[in-house]
């Protein structure tokens, strides 16, 4: 059975300017503090992020409100299909609501539920936020 699960933080960011660094290259891996990553802000347009680790496409771009994007890292197996994220953007007070969606996971998939909070939202708020 296919794990999902959904997490979120505030980013001390505007919408558009956490969509825009998600879909950038360079901007990518500042925000995530990783030393390599590739983007592109086209639907279709492949990703790479953490050196490597994570690989995908764009599925569904909305400007500043929505990324959808197939996810796989190097533990998926072969034969096991691409995950996928759903990441939106909300207007708060003190920055932006990101809301990360990840569905279609394979059973050993639960270590991902504390990397997107380790990994991408904990070192965006220090990104932002400086």
């Amino acid at each position: 059975m296919a794990l999902s699960f959904t997490v979120s933080a505030i980013i001390p960011a505007s919408k558009e300017t956490i969509y825009n660094a998600w879909l950038d290259s360079k901007q990518h891996a500042a925000m995530t503090t990783t030393a390599d990553a590739t983007a592109g802000a086209k639907v279709g347009d492949s990703f790479m992020a953490h050196d490597g680790y994570i690989t995908g496409k764009n599925v569904e771009l909305a400007p500043n409100s929505k990324i959808v994007q197939s996810w796989r890292s190097t533990e998926f197996s072969p034969d096991e299909a691409d995950s996928l994220i759903e990441v939106t953007f909300e207007d708060k007070e003190n920055g932006t609501l990101v809301t990360l969606t990840h569905s279609n996971l394979p059973p050993h998939g639960t270590q991902y539920e504390s990397g997107w909070k380790a990994y991408y939202f904990e070192p965006m708020k220090a990104y932002f936020g400086e």
